[in-house]
């Protein structure tokens, strides 16, 4: 089955809220730029730097979580067999201490659910973006024998580009304006078209159209596995990760360490899926317009971008906090051990004086 058609019936809202707040913010970048390129580029920035505020608290979250492992671990130890009752008591950690559980969630659960919204605007950019009426849609659709215009009018722009003649009669039938026919090259590519990967397609009589766009596909894996990469290497608890995988490694030989394996298998989880993702989206680039995989791309290189300043501006300063705190505690314990130590040698002396 199509997965267009797939996307289509099952988020097929096409009077959303979302979908008409994206709309008329693509319609005005594409008004200001003149370039739907450049509307596109302004979108990503807009809908990613929203998630920005997520983003931090969710870092946060995941520091919270990392300095609660301790206690965690001594919960399981004491409910072994009472999985509901080491669930209610990590909860309560975590509600004292301000962490959540599904801090680390929400966001790619946010950036997923902001592509449906996304993909119908991209879809229908005569509705959205040139603003061209539902009912005059329609007709054009009619008129050059389309079906489904209503949600992809992307088949009547090149329909009507392709053809000087019908777009002159839908002109004269007052069903389009020439200002409302949108150009959706950028940068050398047609962002309206999907790219195609079948040879006969490529070396085909329109090798100029889908040639330039296998750009896209390499570049969406690309900037999606560097993310990845990124988002690994500057996590909050990318240390204790390999301290974990020993742990999983020990429990495989030692059952008194289980619960530790079962706290690691969830990081295994979430690592499959994290390298899940690149072959998915190399997929769905084979299957969508050209645009969305250029919202990917400047996605990708802005999610890179924040991971990066995020490190910088507050993982790194809460991970050296940490650090100095450990530093004084170990050092605070030091300084009671050799002071309990102390008394005891004089006292020693004293007996053997007396």
């Amino acid at each position: 089955m199509d997965l267009n058609i797939v996307m289509l019936s099952f988020f097929g809202l096409a009077d959303s809220p979302l979908n008409v707040l994206f709309g008329w913010l693509t319609r005005n970048f594409y008004l200001f730029f003149n370039s739907y390129g450049l509307a596109i580029i302004a979108l990503t920035i807009v809908v990613r730097g929203m998630l920005i505020p997520l983003n931090v608290r969710s870092q946060r979250s995941m520091v919270k979580q990392q300095a609660l492992s301790a206690q965690q671990a001594e919960i399981r130890r004491m409910y072994p067999d009472d999985k509901q009752k080491q669930n209610e008591e990590i909860s309560k950690l975590f509600q004292e201490h301000g962490a959540s559980s599904l801090g680390g969630c929400v966001l790619p659960f946010l950036q997923i659910f902001f592509i449906w919204p996304i993909y119908a605007v991209v879809r229908a950019p005569l509705r959205y973006i040139t603003q061209v009426s539902m009912e005059n849609i329609e007709a054009l659709g009619v008129m050059l024998d389309l079906q489904n215009v209503k949600a992809n009018s992307i088949t009547v722009v090149t329909a009507l580009q392709q053809s000087p003649e019908m777009l002159r009669e839908a002109v004269n039938k007052g069903l389009i304006g020439l200002s409302q026919m949108i150009d959706m090259h950028f940068l050398g590519l047609d962002l309206s078209q999907t790219p195609q990967w079948k040879p006969n397609v490529l070396f085909g009589s329109e090798w100029r159209i889908y040639v330039p766009l296998l750009i896209l596909p390499v570049l969406v894996l690309a900037t999606t596995l560097i993310q990845t990469r990124v988002t690994h290497v500057l996590k909050p608890n990318r240390k204790e990760e390999q301290a974990a995988k020993e742990a999983r490694e020990r429990a495989r030989v030692n059952p008194a360490r289980k619960d530790q394996a079962q706290e690691s298998s969830m990081q295994s989880t979430m690592k499959i899926m994290m390298w899940m993702m690149p072959i998915l989206m190399l997929v769905f680039t084979f299957s969508l317009p050209a645009a969305m995989a250029f919202y990917w791309i400047v996605g990708n290189i802005m999610g890179i971008l924040q991971q990066v300043i995020i490190f910088f501006l507050f993982t790194k300063p809460l991970e050296a906090k940490k650090a100095e705190m450990e530093m004084r505690k170990a050092m605070a314990f030091a300084k009671n051990a050799d002071g309990e130590e102390a008394p005891s040698k004089s006292s020693s002396n004293k007996k053997k004086k007396n």
